[in-house]
């Protein structure tokens, strides 16, 4: 906890960002991080509040009040050692996690948390800059070698945490920089990317290699003929490696189901996102897909639509109109039912107070078009009823609701459904349900005894604080299997 009255005599500080009108003209970061001072009041905010529920609303399990404490009373270096503890990339969630802590943190009652994210994100900018931040180099080898496919942040935690108890552990990614979607899927003005070459560079000296422009799977696989790649087989890593971690995303994105959705205009939001990304690191040339001078729909509400409708009007789009099939949240939850689970309400993010209209409750009817070029959407609105037997939710249009939008540009943010099957597939591996690896939390192993399975490829779409615990997690397991016990935290 902080101060034991801190609670009542401070408010909630949010971090000082650039006036929208300004940051919509370059790609950098924006948010200003706290100061010593601002830090040190917003986590004497902390209360005596006996089950600290922010801890477990977590998922990396972070040790909340002891770090808030410790920034209270400035001893700032200790903090970062705790906050070190459960979270490899604190850089990282302290940018782009949307903070679940914070919606079970008790003072959200009355819908003022703790700043817990700020507090995060002046722990690690501050241990960085103090040079804190230091490679945590193992005093022995194991001489066990484990390959780790896919370099988001589940393949990036497991392989630090392996690479700190002596193994020697390669990283392979496809994409020619080592990130995955922090890399490629972010756009810089939420995440600048020497973020994470600092880390990268960390664990290098720790001991990790990456291999980056390298595809695990099949030579005839569609994925393995783009330009400049390195094809592996399973076979031959299985021959390498004493095990082997799935942590690649769930990357098969959910597509429209209209006619006209095989116009050109029409696109996955990831590979605009990517583009974007990729002029921006220099790796590319001038981007395929542009926003710029275009009438731009957005389909789809969560962050991922988010940052297409931010990086169109950094691109100079003409309109951009983000809408979701789903209704419109309320604009507070009702936290005497919800607390301290996350809640449904309406989230409004710097993107969108950037200038975009948005709306709730369409569905795309049909796409048309000009000469093969996308040039109108039509929807309609849509009424959501539940049949009080089943609790089942269906959708209804309303008639004379029927609405067109101009669209030059239509962007596909609806959310993935699934790893890449090839991929499955190559390592012969049990998929669930959903098309995701078959492993459990247990032990993290597949249906083959060497190869394990972390993050979105096991669980399916979901947050990064997700992806770096089960990474963790990961981690512990596969040291269990090659030593028999393990050191490392779970």
């Amino acid at each position: 906890m902080g101060k034991t009255t801190g609670f009542l005599e401070f408010q909630r500080l949010q971090e000082a960002v650039e006036a929208p009108l300004k940051r919509v003209k370059h790609w950098k970061e924006f948010v200003q991080v706290l100061n010593d001072e601002q830090a040190g009041q917003q986590a004497a905010r902390c209360m005596d509040c006996g089950v600290p529920f922010c801890h477990n609303g977590c998922p990396v399990n972070n040790i909340i009040p002891d770090w808030n404490d410790l920034v209270y009373r400035q001893q700032w270096k200790e903090a970062l050692d705790v906050l070190h503890s459960t979270n490899n990339f604190p850089e990282i969630t302290g940018r782009i996690c949307p903070a679940p802590c914070e919606a079970a943190c008790t003072l959200n009652i009355d819908r003022v948390p703790v700043g817990i994210k700020s507090i995060e994100h002046a722990i690690i900018d501050k241990g960085w800059a103090e040079g804190w931040v230091v490679p945590q180099v193992p005093t022995q080898k194991t001489g066990k070698r484990v390959a780790v496919i896919g370099s988001g942040p589940a393949g990036l935690a497991c392989a630090q945490q392996l690479a700190r108890v002596g193994h020697d552990v390669t990283v392979y990614e496809k994409s020619d920089r080592i990130g995955g979607l922090m890399r490629y899927g972010i756009p810089d003005f939420k995440l600048e990317k020497y973020l994470l070459d600092r880390r990268i560079a960390q664990m290098q000296a720790e001991g990790v290699q990456f291999s980056p422009s390298t595809y695990i799977g099949q030579a005839q696989d569609q994925a393995a003929q783009e330009p400049g790649l390195t094809v592996l087989s399973p076979s031959e890593l299985e021959q390498r490696f004493d095990a082997i971690v799935l942590a690649g995303g769930s990357e098969t994105p959910r597509l429209l189901d209209a006619p006209g959705s095989q116009l050109q205009g029409v696109h996955p939001a990831m590979d605009f996102l990517r583009i974007q990304n990729q002029q921006v690191a220099g790796s590319r040339g001038a981007p395929a897909i542009s926003a710029q001078g275009k009438h731009v729909v957005v389909i789809g509400g969560g962050d991922t639509g988010s940052d297409c409708v931010g990086t169109s009007t950094r691109q100079g789009a003409k309109s951009v109109t983000q809408f979701e099939l789903m209704p419109r949240p309320p604009e507070q939850e009702n936290t005497e039912l919800t607390w301290p689970y996350w809640p449904m309400k309406l989230r409004t993010s710097s993107s969108h107070e950037e200038g975009c209209e948005r709306d709730w409750a369409i569905n795309t009817v049909e796409l048309q078009g000009k000469n093969g070029h996308v040039k109108e959407l039509r929807a309609v609105r849509v009424e959501w009823k539940t049949d009080p037997s089943t609790g089942r939710m269906s959708m209804n249009p309303i008639a004379g609701s029927e609405m067109t939008f101009p669209a030059d540009l239509v962007l596909l943010a609806m959310g993935f459904t699934a790893p890449v099957r090839q991929v499955l597939d190559a390592f012969a591996v049990e998929a669930d349900q959903r098309g995701n690896v078959a492993a459990n939390t247990d032990n993290y192993q597949t249906s083959r005894a060497k190869v394990f399975a972390a993050g979105d490829m096991r669980r399916g779409q979901s947050l990064i604080v997700w992806a770096i615990r089960e990474g963790r997690q990961c981690a512990r397991s596969v040291d269990e299997f090659l030593m028999g016990s393990s050191t490392l935290p779970r």
